[in-house]
């Protein structure tokens, strides 16, 4: 069941390494935002103030990637199926590369928004091509753990993006942090070097070859009377799960950061010993978040494959809000709490390994680059709101982010909702 040719797996790693740099850079600065916004604002890291604008920040930061994720996942998903998935996919992987690296250059907090603006245009882009050439490539008996095993690289990716952070941050500068983010920015760089690979080993999927002569595409087509019921059903379970992801794991860095502060003032530690406290402790929450997240994307394959699409999808949606409720409801110790973004990432983040193999399964191949870039992306617009509105009730402090976070947890049940719109897919052969 799980073998796959050579050149199966390469292009299974090729497109593996694109989403897993492509999470890598779109999550750096959600780990560096307690040390670099306080530095471009001109505030003193640690003070009031600067958690404040650190909250704040980070949720219209946040907001304004996911706009440029969107936008960038639609063009590029028309894009995709226009020009190919294998140039896309490298056209993507650089742009990305390159603007989170110019953030280590920015002079203040305007410029780092243009150039997370330019770096999301290609983190949105990366996930149609990647997804589309996985799907077309692999053979239909596997499309399912093929699409599994690449949403992977999202859970590796924040594990990367974790790594780097606490070496940079809590090791090699621990007594620099007003400068240490910019050199985690400059690791944005490393997609770089995987977009060669791109280059010398893939090549476009036969699917798309085969096609001939290709008619323009049109987002418009995705609303026909025919292709509408498969564009609802991607859209609506798209947003729910993004929607949820966003309003929580924005702000895993800043509410452990908060938390270990606290835990570290009342136990009288010196300022260099507390930021230590502080990387180590968004380290643990980030690492059990993305544990759970790696477990829970490789749990949709017997799900999907046993349930089906939609009973996987509602049970994903009753387990996430569970897991959000005991999280943020419950009174617990913080390092309790930390522990227990375990149970979040089992649910909130394994559910998206289910969208490399639905989505594609939704739109036929020359339409499957922009249905599937649509429905993945144009709900980051609604999800930007997520970010933005839990920044600004959070910027009054740790203790406000764990009361709003509490409610993010009916987003999952209202997704429930829109469970009889939902078009099973098990079983279908890619048309």
């Amino acid at each position: 069941m799980w073998y796959f040719t050579r050149y199966q797996w390469t292009v299974l790693f090729a497109a593996w390494l694109g989403w897993g740099f492509d999470v890598f850079d779109g999550l750096l600065f959600n780990y560096v935002a307690p040390n670099c916004v306080p530095t471009l604002l001109g505030l003193p890291i640690g003070s009031p103030q600067a958690k404040q604008a650190t909250l704040y920040w980070t949720g219209l930061l946040t907001s304004v990637l996911l706009i440029g994720w969107a936008v960038g996942g639609i063009v590029f998903g028309l894009v995709c199926d226009r020009i190919g998935r294998r140039r896309t996919l490298l056209i993507t992987m650089l742009l990305y590369a390159v603007g989170t690296a110019a953030c280590a250059l920015a002079p203040n907090i305007w410029w780092l928004l243009c150039f997370r603006v330019v770096a999301s245009l290609g983190i949105g882009g990366e996930w149609a091509a990647g997804a589309a050439m996985v799907a077309e490539t692999m053979p239909e008996e596997k499309r399912v753990e093929a699409g599994a095993l690449l949403y992977t690289a999202a859970p590796m990716g924040l594990f990367l993006a974790t790594f780097v952070n606490l070496q940079v941050a809590g090791n090699w500068m621990v007594d620099a942090p007003e400068v240490s983010w910019r050199y985690v920015f400059l690791f944005g760089l490393l997609p770089a070097a995987a977009a060669f690979l791109v280059r010398l080993f893939v090549k476009e999927p036969e699917r798309w070859r085969n096609l001939g002569e290709r008619a323009e595409v049109r987002i418009g087509e995705l609303f026909t009377p025919a292709m509408r019921p498969y564009t609802l059903s991607g859209f609506t379970m798209a947003l729910t799960a993004l929607l949820t992801w966003w309003s929580c794991n924005a702000f895993i860095p800043v509410v452990s950061g908060g938390l270990a502060q606290t835990a570290a003032e009342a136990a009288g530690l010196d300022g260099t010993r507390t930021l230590a406290m502080v990387e180590q402790w968004k380290t643990l929450a980030t690492s059990w978040f993305n544990l759970g997240g790696l477990i829970g994307t490789l749990l949709t394959i017997p799900a999907a494959k046993l349930l089906g699409r939609r009973a996987m999808f509602a049970l994903y949606w009753v387990a996430s809000a569970a897991a959000i409720f005991a999280t943020f409801g419950l009174d617990l110790a913080p390092q309790v709490r930390l522990y227990l973004y375990f149970a979040i990432g089992l649910t909130v983040f394994g559910v998206f390994g289910s969208f490399t193999y639905y989505l594609p399964e939704l739109f036929p191949t020359r339409l499957r680059g922009t249905g599937a870039g649509f429905c993945y992306n144009v709900g980051r617009v609604v999800a930007a709101t997520g970010p933005f509105l839990v920044g600004m009730t959070a910027a009054r402090g740790t203790s406000a982010a764990i009361d709003v976070l509490f409610y993010v947890g009916f987003i999952p049940l209202a997704g429930l909702l829109f469970m009889p719109w939902v078009i099973e897919t098990r079983g279908r052969v890619l048309d």
